[in-house]
């Protein structure tokens, strides 16, 4: 089967590579049909995460349908069409009964981490049971895959860990593709204002278009305080990665509200413990749990959002590193999201 590896900082290839089999009793083996990239892929290819060793097949989002399955799986079967989540459980041991599918003993973020991930033609998927969902008749493939960790990502790290609520101010600095889903999941708790914050104004014209009610391309922390009367925003995301957006996530943050880190930080930001100690202000982070797959599912069958929205670019999966190419250079190429699908 062909492949996207890692080969080390920089070096990425469409190559051949020995197609996955089933390994473990609760395997399956999945035929990829839909696929996408990932801000993280690209933190990868920037050496900023270091465990992910050279030969490792990228990517931790798809959709596809069932080859095969272990004899301890069952739930599923082989031609069920699934949705893959970048986070396998096992949801047996004790961080899984709470729902922290992340630090699953035997699984958390490991498709394109630590085991090889879906941009190819097949990928295994451990804990199939946990780590699947069938998809509903009809759904379109290109918005499930919306599902599989952006989606997840911004309703859990940004609305939920924010805690969103009626007729809170909300600020999101960053509008690339998990700035813009934790844009779409904070609706659901109805804020009065979302403010977008980017320097790139395509991205904040999408912004608009998906119901932000203010952008903001200029310095940041006047802007807000302008907007807020001198109070600040109730909840602050920090959805780049990156010192300078974490700070100005601290300095816009009003007294008694949440800051949300959703961001994958490579290097150390400065935290102003001296500043925020004495505003009962909340900071939470976390890697996504995948926990609401199934009511994001739901929502998106209803029509209740439309991730499809976020999608800029479509290629075909063999076109991957073309792909990869107009994604690294987002704000150029206007990219957002890409959708891969196999022929």
């Amino acid at each position: 089967m062909k492949a996207l590896v890692y080969h080390g900082p920089g070096q990425r290839v469409w190559e051949d590579k020995p197609q996955p089999g089933v390994e473990h009793p609760t395997d399956a083996v999945v035929r990829i049909t839909h696929t996408t990239l990932c801000g993280t892929d690209l933190h990868i290819l920037k050496g900023d995460v270091p465990t992910v060793e050279a030969g490792r097949t990228l990517g931790h989002e798809g959709v596809g349908v069932i080859e095969a399955v272990g004899e301890g799986v069952a739930n599923l079967q082989a031609g069920d069409q699934v949705l893959i989540s970048c986070v396998t459980s096992c949801g047996h041991c004790d961080y899984c009964k709470r729902g922290m599918y992340a630090h699953c003993r035997d699984g958390g973020w490991i498709l394109g981490h630590l085991i090889d991930g879906t941009q190819a033609e097949y990928v295994r998927i451990p804990h199939a049971d946990n780590s699947l969902y069938r998809l509903p008749q009809g759904m379109d493939p290109a918005a499930a895959v919306m599902l599989s960790d952006i989606l997840p990502t911004g309703h859990e790290i940004g609305a939920l860990n924010g805690e969103v609520g009626l007729g809170d101010t909300v600020a999101i600095v960053g509008a690339g593709p998990i700035g813009l889903a934790a844009l779409l999941t904070s609706r659901f708790y109805s804020p009065a204002r979302i403010i977008m914050i980017d320097l790139d104004e395509n991205r904040l014209a999408m912004a608009r278009q998906l119901g932000a009610t203010d952008t903001i391309a200029g310095d940041p922390v006047d802007a807000v305080m302008k907007l807020t009367g001198g109070e600040g925003v109730d909840v602050a995301m920090e959805a780049v990665g990156i010192p300078q957006t974490f700070e100005v996530c601290q300095r816009i943050v009003r007294a008694g509200g949440h800051i949300a880190n959703i961001g994958v930080h490579g290097t150390s930001v400065e935290f102003h413990l001296e500043d925020l100690w004495i505003k009962n202000v909340t900071v939470r982070t976390g890697l996504v749990n995948t926990n609401t797959i199934p009511v994001l599912m739901r929502t998106l069958e209803a029509g209740g959002v439309e991730p499809t929205a976020l999608v800029s670019h479509r290629f075909a999966l063999d076109d991957i590193e073309h792909a990869y190419d107009v994604f690294g250079q987002a704000a150029k190429e206007k990219a957002i999201k890409l959708i891969l699908t196999a022929q």
